[in-house]
C-alpha cells in the first residue's frame, strides 16, 4: 500500500485546508515530520486512519474531538485519502457528524458523517460506494488489513510498539489476536469445554439412572419379600408356600453393577412364580364371593316385597278416611266455579257506586272554593252549571294575556338597569385606554430616528473589515518575514564565522598535505639508501656498490601523505558543505527579507497591531450594527402594534357608545310597560297571580259537574246488570255470591287435592294387587345370617385379589426395571469411552491436564506466530545493536500458575544470559521494540496475502536515543526505503532534523489554528 496525497479541512488543529504530496518525498525515501509540541504533527497520521477506517486510536476510550475547534458552525470538516495498492488507486472522502447552520428556520441541525470512495479509472476518477457500510466493505478487500494491523505495520504511533516488546503473555495474546485472527481456535476450546461438559453430565445421568434403577428394583424386592433371590437361593414351591413370603436372613447385597444385576434377574423369576399362584387363589375366591352374593340379594328383594305390601294396605286405609273431606272440597269448587261467572258484574257494580260517591264529594269541595273566592264578584255565575263557569274563565284568561309580557319586563328591571351601569363603565374604558396608547405612541418616531442614524454608522465602520481582514494578512506575513530576517541574520552570521573556519581548517590541510608530500619527496633518496645491502645491485642504477648513501634524516611514510590527503579533501568537503549552507541561508534571508517588505521587527510588529485593532473595531461595529437593526426593528414593531391597538380601542368605544343607547332604551320601554299593566296591584306579578287563582277554581268547579254527572249514570247502568245475572245464579242476594267466590289459585288448589286422591288409591290398588299374588310369607325374612356370609366371602376375595395384584405388579415392575437397568448400564459403558476420549482432548486444548505449561490451542498457535515475529525481528536487532542482543521467544511457566507461551526475553551476547525486557535501558528499549514491530509488520503482512507496504510512519521518542544510536536507529531507516518505500518519521530530535534533509513541519500560525509545509 503507498498513501499519495492526504488532505485535510476543519479536522484537529487544521482549519482551512491543508495538503500534504506524499508523491513528492518518494526520491528522498525517508521524510520528516517536524513541529512544535502540540502543533499538530501527530494529527496527520489521526487523519490518515480516520479517512481510512473512520475512527481515531487515541479516541477510542474518551470523547471523539474530532471536528477542529478552530471551525465556526458554517465551516466544513472532510479528510481526503489518496492510496494506492496492487487493486489500483483509490479516493476515500470521509466526514464526521458535527453542528452546521439549518437552512431555514435558524439555529442549528447535525450534519451526518459522510464517506465516498472513488476510484482512477483511466485518468478519471469513478464513485464505486457512498454508504459507510458499502465503504467498510469495499475497504475490507482493497486494504486487506483491520484497523489494528494497519496501526501495528503502518501507523507505529507512540508507544504501541514498545508496548508490544514490554507486554506480558495475557496482552501480547490480546493484541496478536486481533492481527492474526485467532479467536477462532479460543471458539474450538469453548466448544471441546462445552461438548465435555455435556458428555460428562450426559455420563454422570446415565451412572445415576443405571444406580437409581437397580436401588429402585432392590428396594421392590425387599418390600415383597424376595430377598432369597439375592442371597443365591433357587426359586422353589417351598419358597412359596402360605406364610413364607419373607426370608428369615436377610442377604449380603453384591457390590458390582453386573452382580447385582444378576441377583435382580433370580428374583425376578421368584417373582413370577409367585403371581401366578396368588392368581390361581384369587380366581377360586371370586367363584365364592359370586354364590354367597346371589343369595343375599333374592333375599333383600323378598324382604323388600314384604315392606311394599303392608306399606300399600296402610296407604290404602288412610285414603279411605279421608273420603268425607274430599266430598266437602268438591261442593266448595262447584260453588266457586259458579260464583266465579258472575264475579266482574259484582265488582262492576260496587266499584260505580264507590266513585258516584266521589264524585259527589268532590263537586261538593269545588263549589265550596269556589264561592269563597268569588264572593266578592257579583258578576261571577252561581256554579250550578259548568258551560257558565267555563266561559267565565275564558273570558279572564284572555284579559290576563296581556299582563304577561310586561310581568317579564318587571322581573329583568334591575338587570336592565345593571347593563346601563356597564355600557357607561366600557366606554369610559375605552376612552382611557386610548388616551394611553397615544401617550406611549409618541414618543417612538424619534427613538427610530436616532437607530437608523446610529446603525448606518455602524455599517459603514463595518464595510472596511474585508480590506482590514487583507491587511492583517499581510501585515502578518510581514512579522512573520521579519522574524524570520532576524533570526536568519544571526545564523547566516554564524554560517560565515563557519565558513571561514573551514577555509582556514582547508587551508591549513591543504599546506600539512603540501609538506608532507615534499618533505616526502626530498627524503625518498634516504628512503631508498636505507633500502640498499652491500654486494646487492642498486635498485636505481644497478650498481653493487654503494660508496656515499644519503641519509633519511626526515622520514615521512606513504601512509603519512595518504591521510594527509584525505583530510585535505574532507576540509575541502566541509568547506563546501559549509559554503552551501551559507547560501542556502542567504537566499532564505533575502527571501524573509522580501516578506518583510523593509520592515523592522518592530515596525512590523507596530503595524500589525495597528492594523488588527482597527479589524478588532470593524468586527465590533458590524455586531453593534446587527444590535442596533435589531433594536430600530423591535421599535416599529411596537408602533405597528400601538397602531393596532388604537384602532381596536376606538372600535371598543364606538360598540359601547352603541350598547349604552340601547340599554338605556330598553330600560325606559320596561318601565312604561309594568305600569300601565299593574292596575290596583302592587306588582304586576301579584295581578296574574291574583287572576289565575280565580280562572283554575272556576275550571276546577265546572270539571267536577260534569264528572259528578257521569259517575253517577254509570252507578245506575251497573246496577242493573248486577240484578240481572242474580237472576240467572244459585245464590239469592250478592252477599252469598261474594261469600262462594274463591280466588284462582285457591280453586286450582282444590281441583289438585281431588285430583291426586282420586289417582293415589287408584295406584295404591294396584300395587298390592300384584304383591298379593305372590304369596310372600306373613312372617319378616331375617337377612343377617346371609349378609355375614357374603361380607365374609367378599372380604376373602379381596385379599386375594389384592395378593395377587401385588404379585403381578411386583413382577411387572421388577422385570421393567430389570431391562431399563441393563440397557442404561450398557450405554453407560459405551459413554464412559467416549467421555475419556473427549476430555482427554478438551484438556489438551484448554492447556490442562499434563499440559504443565498451561499452553491452550490458540497459544500454541500464536506462540509459533510470535517465533516467526522473533525471528524477522532479530534481523535488523543483530545490526541496530551490534550483535549484542537478541530477542527470544519464551515458553516458560508463569508464576502463580498463570497461562504461559507468550514471553519474549532479550538474549545478551556480553554476558551469555537472557534477561527480561524491562531491564533495558530508554534507547536499547526504543532499539528493541523497533525491531520487533518492524518484524511484526513483516510477518503481519505475509498473513494478510503478502501485501506490499510502501508507504510506512513511525511516531515514536527518538529523543531517548544517543548520538551512536541515533546513527543506528536511520541507518535502520535508510534501509528500510529499500524497493522504493516512503519512511515517515515524526519527531523533534535537532539531530533528526540536521540528518533527514526531506522534511514536512507542522506550524501554528498566530491565530491559532496549525499549517502544513513542506
Amino acid at each position: 500500500m503507498r498513501l499519495h496525497r492526504l488532505e485535510i479541512e476543519g479536522f484537529g488543529p487544521f482549519l482551512r485546508r491543508q495538503t500534504v504530496d506524499f508523491d513528492a518525498f518518494a526520491d528522498d525515501g525517508v521524510f520528516l515530520i517536524g513541529g512544535r509540541t502540540g502543533a499538530g504533527k501527530s494529527s496527520i497520521l489521526d487523519a490518515v486512519c480516520f479517512g481510512l477506517y473512520g475512527s481515531v486510536p487515541r479516541y477510542e476510550k474518551g470523547e471523539k474531538r474530532l471536528r477542529s475547534d478552530h471551525c465556526e458552525p458554517g465551516d466544513i470538516t472532510e479528510v481526503v485519502v489518496d492510496f494506492s495498492t496492487v487493486a489500483g488507486r483509490f479516493r476515500v472522502t470521509r466526514s464526521p457528524d458535527y453542528e452546521r447552520p439549518a437552512r431555514r428556520g435558524g439555529g442549528l441541525t447535525k450534519q451526518a458523517s459522510a464517506v465516498a470512495l472513488d476510484e482512477l479509472v483511466d485518468g478519471e476518477w469513478i464513485g464505486r460506494a457512498a454508504r459507510e457500510v458499502d465503504v467498510g466493505n469495499e475497504l475490507d478487500g482493497i486494504l486487506q488489513l483491520n484497523m489494528q494491523q494497519f496501526l501495528q505495520v503502518i501507523l507505529l504511533a507512540q508507544g504501541r510498539f514498545a508496548k508490544f516488546l514490554l507486554a506480558d503473555s495475557k496482552e501480547r495474546q490480546q493484541l496478536l489476536r486481533k492481527l492474526f485472527g485467532t479467536g477462532r481456535f479460543e471458539d474450538y476450546q469453548a466448544r471441546f469445554d462445552e461438548r465435555r461438559r455435556a458428555s460428562e453430565q450426559a455420563l454422570d445421568a446415565g451412572q445415576a439412572t443405571v444406580r437409581a434403577r437397580i436401588e429402585t428394583a432392590e428396594q421392590l424386592v425387599v418390600e415383597h419379600g424376595l430377598e432369597a433371590t439375592i442371597a443365591g437361593e433357587a426359586p422353589g414351591a417351598a419358597a412359596f408356600a402360605p406364610g413364607a413370603d419373607a426370608p428369615a436372613v436377610e442377604p449380603a447385597r453384591p457390590e458390582s453393577i453386573g452382580d447385582r444385576l444378576h441377583a435382580l434377574e433370580r428374583a425376578k423369576a421368584r417373582a413370577g412364580y409367585r403371581a401366578e399362584r396368588r392368581s390361581e387363589e384369587s380366581a377360586a375366591a371370586e367363584g365364592a364371593h359370586r354364590a354367597a352374593s346371589a343369595a343375599l340379594v333374592s333375599a333383600r328383594e323378598q324382604r323388600q316385597a314384604q315392606t311394599e305390601r303392608d306399606r300399600a294396605r296402610a296407604a290404602l286405609a288412610a285414603l279411605d278416611a279421608e273420603e268425607e273431606r274430599i266430598a266437602e272440597d268438591r261442593r266448595t269448587l262447584d260453588g266457586a266455579r259458579a260464583a266465579e261467572a258472575i264475579r266482574h258484574v259484582l265488582i262492576a257494580a260496587e266499584r260505580a257506586a264507590v266513585a258516584a260517591a266521589s264524585a259527589d264529594q268532590a263537586a261538593a269541595g269545588a263549589a265550596e272554593e269556589w264561592r269563597t273566592i268569588v264572593e266578592e264578584d257579583p258578576a261571577a255565575p252561581d256554579g250550578s252549571v259548568s258551560e257558565p263557569l267555563r266561559d267565565w274563565a275564558a273570558a279572564r284568561t284572555r284579559e290576563s294575556g296581556a299582563w304577561e309580557q310586561a310581568a317579564a319586563h318587571e322581573a329583568r328591571i334591575a338587570e336592565h338597569e345593571a347593563e346601563v351601569v356597564a355600557a357607561e363603565g366600557a366606554v369610559a374604558s375605552a376612552e382611557a385606554d386610548a388616551a394611553t396608547l397615544v401617550a406611549q405612541r409618541s414618543a417612538l418616531p424619534d427613538v427610530i430616528e436616532q437607530l437608523t442614524r446610529e446603525r448606518d454608522e455602524l455599517r459603514r465602520r463595518a464595510a472596511r473589515l474585508p480590506d482590514l481582514e487583507t491587511s492583517v494578512t499581510a501585515a502578518s506575513v510581514r512579522v512573520t518575514g521579519a522574524q524570520e530576517s532576524v533570526r536568519l541574520e544571526a545564523q547566516r552570521v554564524a554560517a560565515t564565522r563557519e565558513v571561514a573556519d573551514r577555509e582556514s581548517d582547508a587551508a591549513s590541510a591543504f599546506a600539512r598535505a603540501a609538506d608532507l608530500r615534499r618533505r616526502r619527496d626530498a627524503g625518498m633518496a634516504g628512503e631508498l639508501a636505507e633500502a640498499l645491502e652491500a654486494g646487492e645491485p642498486c635498485g636505481v642504477c644497478g650498481s653493487t656498490e654503494h660508496p656515499a648513501p644519503a641519509a633519511h634524516a626526515d622520514p615521512v611514510s606513504v601512509d603519512d601523505v595518504a591521510r594527509a590527503t584525505e583530510d585535505r579533501e574532507r576540509a575541502a568537503e566541509q568547506v563546501r558543505v559549509a559554503t552551501a549552507a551559507l547560501s542556502t541561508l542567504e537566499a532564505e534571508a533575502a527571501a524573509a527579507t522580501a516578506r518583510a517588505d523593509g520592515r523592522t521587527l518592530e515596525d512590523a510588529q507596530a503595524e500589525l497591531a495597528a492594523v488588527s485593532a482597527e479589524r478588532a473595531d470593524a468586527a465590533d461595529a458590524g455586531a453593534a450594527a446587527l444590535d442596533a437593526e435589531r433594536r430600530r426593528a423591535e421599535a416599529q414593531a411596537e408602533d405597528a402594534v400601538l397602531e393596532t391597538a388604537l384602532d381596536a380601542v376606538a372600535l371598543r368605544r364606538a360598540e359601547g357608545a352603541q350598547a349604552l343607547a340601547l340599554a338605556r332604551h330598553t330600560l325606559e320601554t320596561a318601565r312604561a310597560e309594568v305600569v300601565a299593566a299593574r292596575g290596583d296591584f302592587a306588582t304586576v306579578a301579584q295581578r296574574l297571580q291574583h287572576a289565575a287563582l280565580r280562572i283554575a277554581a272556576a275550571h276546577a268547579l265546572a270539571t267536577a259537574i260534569d264528572d259528578r254527572a257521569a259517575k253517577r249514570e254509570t252507578a245506575a247502568l251497573a246496577l242493573d246488570e248486577q240484578t240481572a245475572a242474580l237472576a240467572d245464579s244459585p245464590f239469592e242476594d250478592p252477599a252469598s255470591a261474594s261469600a262462594a267466590l274463591r280466588t284462582p289459585a285457591a280453586q286450582s288448589a282444590f281441583d289438585e287435592r281431588l285430583t291426586a286422591h282420586a289417582a293415589e288409591r287408584r295406584k295404591e290398588r294396584a300395587i298390592l294387587l300384584d304383591l298379593e299374588l305372590r304369596t310372600l310369607p306373613d312372617e319378616v325374612i331375617d337377612l343377617t345370617p346371609l349378609e355375614a356370609g357374603e361380607a365374609e366371602a367378599r372380604t376373602s376375595w379381596t385379599t386375594a385379589v389384592d395378593a395377587a395384584s401385588r404379585a403381578g405388579t411386583a413382577a411387572g415392575q421388577l422385570g421393567s426395571l430389570l431391562v431399563s437397568a441393563t440397557a442404561a448400564h450398557e450405554q453407560s459403558s459405551a459413554a464412559a469411552e467416549e467421555h475419556e476420549i473427549l476430555r482427554s482432548l478438551a484438556d489438551t486444548l484448554a492447556g490442562r491436564g499434563a499440559n504443565t505449561y498451561r499452553m491452550n490451542l490458540e497459544t500454541f498457535v500464536l506462540a509459533a506466530e510470535l517465533e516467526q515475529i522473533v525471528d524477522a525481528a532479530n534481523l535488523r536487532l543483530a545490526d541496530m545493536s551490534a550483535g549484542r542482543y537478541a530477542l527470544r521467544h519464551s515458553d516458560a511457566r508463569a508464576a502463580r500458575g498463570a497461562a504461559s507461551g507468550l514471553g519474549i526475553v532479550v538474549f545478551d551476547a556480553f554476558t551469555g544470559h537472557t534477561r527480561p525486557a524491562q531491564s533495558l535501558s530508554g534507547g536499547e528499549t526504543f532499539l528493541s521494540s523497533l525491531a520487533l514491530a518492524l518484524g511484526l509488520a513483516e510477518v503481519v503482512t505475509a498473513r494478510a496475502g503478502g501485501i506490499r507496504l510502501d508507504t510506512l510512519f513511525i511516531d515514536e521518542g527518538f529523543g531517548s536515543l544517543d548520538a551512536e544510536t541515533l546513527e543506528v536507529a536511520l541507518r535502520t531507516l535508510d534501509e528500510l526505503r529499500a524497493g522504493g518505500r516512503t519512511v515517515g518519521v515524526i519527531s523533534h530530535v535537532e539531530a533528526m532534523q540536521e540528518q533527514i534533509p526531506a522534511q514536512l513541519t507542522v506550524r501554528t500560525t498566530p491565530d491559532g489554528p496549525s499549517v502544513i509545509e513542506s
